[in-house]
């Protein structure tokens, strides 16, 4: 099954294919979720050798997705002690095949021009 979610106007909307047709399953307020739209059914498993760094955009019965760079991962939801917060940009790395999470090392500023 394929999903996706759609950000924008401050909503995040969670949606499913079926039958060739998108549908909406769930409607929450995005926070602080960049508007896009964010294909979660092509997320690559976390390689648990390397850290991920970037915003949280979903989690569901099984995984939670980050988006790292311009890709989206995902990890097992049972790896995690507890549930990161959605929209939050997080450090994941793991030890003992066990998700730690620490503060992001991405900066967002950003310089104005004149």
């Amino acid at each position: 099954m394929k999903q996706r979610l759609l950000v924008m106007n401050g909503q995040k909307i969670v949606q499913n294919e079926r039958d060739g047709k998108w549908t909406t399953d769930k409607v929450d307020k995005a926070g602080v979720i960049p508007p896009g739209i964010y294909n979660i059914h092509i997320a690559a498993m976390a390689d648990k050798a390397k850290k991920h760094d970037g915003p949280i955009l979903h989690a569901d019965d099984m995984h939670v997705f980050q988006q790292v760079g311009k890709t989206t991962v995902k990890h097992e939801l049972k790896d995690f002690a507890r549930l990161p917060e959605i929209g939050n940009n997080i450090l994941i790395k793991y030890q003992a095949g066990l998700a730690m999470v620490a503060p992001s090392t991405l900066s967002h500023s950003r310089k104005l021009s004149r």
